[in-house]
């Protein structure tokens, strides 16, 4: 089995090597670049297990290099970040990260965080690898298949970022059953529940307004107040 490997994108030189040091200690083996267009070049000629990126980076922004990667590349991606505001943890969430982290932090926590996202990457690799666990999904005009993981709506792609996937299977998967929130952040988060309403939610706002529940009469997903959600199939 080869070393897992991880991508730390970070122009603050001092903060990518202590990264790289907690990171090796646990018998990950590190790169490090100090750009977003050395980290897509990278990415795009090498393997990696999971990414760490900073959002101000000089070159290409963290941003960027996430609506980038997310085109090809379906790996963890955790922003470490000195923006702090709720609008920023919300757009990178959005833009397809699978965490956020703010500076300063301390290493033991951001370890943690890589220990549960490459938990849950590789549980739901596992699974997708026996597929007659898996079923597509079709009701009207909205088409889910989980073994190419695409999403038409009434013939049109519909772009989804893993998350807002994983999401969607779930609920349409089960029409009818309310989900809570804890539930939906545990199963496809794959790690404890921890102040993660607000990301399922943003999540799942997010979600409806690529499946254009504004301007359709279908309302895939609905809220049941106090609860959580349902897939109204």
């Amino acid at each position: 089995m080869r070393d897992i490997s991880i991508l730390i994108a970070d122009d603050e030189e001092e903060i990518a090597d202590l990264i790289a040091i907690h990171l090796e200690k646990e018998g990950y083996h590190v790169m490090k670049v100090s750009n977003g267009q050395e980290a897509v070049r990278v990415v795009e000629t090498q393997v990696f297990d999971l990414l760490i990126l900073d959002i101000m980076m000089p070159k290409m922004d963290g941003y960027e290099v996430t609506r980038r990667i997310r085109e090809q590349h379906n790996m963890p991606i955790i922003f470490l970040s000195a923006k702090t505001s709720d609008f920023d943890k919300v757009q990178g969430l959005v833009i397809g990260a699978d965490d956020y982290m703010t500076k300063p932090f301390t290493p033991i926590e951001l370890v943690a965080r890589v220990n549960a996202q490459l938990r849950r990457f590789m549980k739901l690799n596992q699974h997708k690898t026996d597929t007659n666990n898996y079923t597509s999904v079709e009701y009207g005009g909205l088409v889910i298949s989980p073994e190419q993981r695409t999403v038409t709506l009434y013939g049109e792609s519909i772009e989804l970022t893993p998350k807002e996937f994983d999401i969607l299977y779930l609920l349409a998967s089960h029409p009818k059953k309310v989900f809570s929130v804890e539930s939906i952040f545990r199963q496809v988060w794959g790690e404890a529940y921890f102040e993660g309403a607000n990301t399922v939610m943003v999540h799942v706002r997010t979600l409806r307004k690529k499946l254009e529940e504004d301007k359709r009469k279908d309302k895939w997903i609905k809220t049941v107040w106090g609860v959580g959600y349902t897939f109204n199939g």
